[in-house]
Order: C-alpha cells, then structure tokens, then sequence
C-alpha cells in the first residue's frame, strides 16, 4: 500500500514545465546594421557542392555523401541535400543524379518528386527497380 502511494505522489508532483516569455525579446535585432544570414549563393560550400553534382556525366548517378567528399566536405550528406535544395532553379542542376546511400532515391514513393526523379532517371538509361538505381550507375567522383 505504501509504495503505491510514493507511487502516486511522484507522479503528482512533477514540477510544470517553464515557460519562456522572455523567448521574443531574445530575438536578435532586425534593421540597420543586423547581420542576417548569407544568401546561398555567396556560400562557397553551396557552389563546392554545385559544382560536383553537375560533373556527374549523363546515365551515372552519385551519393549524397560521395557529392559532399568529392566537394571537399566528408562526413556531410545533409549539407549536400541541403544544397540541393537551395539551389537556385535558374542553375538547371541534374539533381535527379544523386541518390542516397545504397542507391536509394530518397523521396517518399508517393511523392512527384520520386516518380519525377525516376522518370529523369529512366530517361538517362538508368535502371531503377523498386525504387535503387542498379549498382553499376554509381560513380566514384574522386
């Protein structure tokens, strides 16, 4: 009887959670003189990475992580996806080169971006089965 009590007790008295109401007047200071973030396209990361992915020849496809070496940044696939995805339209990257680990496209396969990766994939002469490029697209970009 008397563990249930300590039992009960423990989970009545948990402390509430803090709420932060200083959390807007934290924010940092917009207008003159405030240093907002870079544009993407001042990032010589970004453009390392650009770079790499339209070096990948038609009918091959690459890794995130191999793109993110290949640019000089090891151990950063995200930062390769991410890149990817602030790219500027007007670039006419070949996004639909790189896939992830495995040769997995990366998408949800009910997505369009999926179906149009694959389609541009198959276009290239690409074999993909069941969402993988076949091993033999894979290039080394060293």
């Amino acid at each position: 009887m008397e563990r249930a009590a300590k039992r009960r007790d423990r989970r009545t008295s948990r402390p509430k959670p803090r709420q932060d109401t200083q959390r807007s007047a934290r924010r940092a200071p917009r207008g003159r003189g405030a240093a907002g973030p870079a544009a993407p396209a001042d990032s010589p990361a970004l453009q390392a990475i650009w770079h790499v992915v339209c070096s990948i020849p038609r009918g091959q496809v690459s890794t995130y992580g191999a793109v993110a070496r290949a640019a000089g940044f090891p151990g950063r696939a995200r930062q390769a996806g991410f890149a990817l995805r602030m790219a500027p339209a007007a670039l006419h990257l070949p996004w639909h080169r790189v896939v992830g680990a495995g040769g997995r496209i990366v998408f949800t396969r009910s997505s369009a971006e999926y179906h149009e990766q694959a389609r541009r994939l198959r276009a290239e002469g690409v074999l993909v089965t069941a969402g993988r490029v076949a091993p033999r697209a894979l290039t080394d970009l060293t």
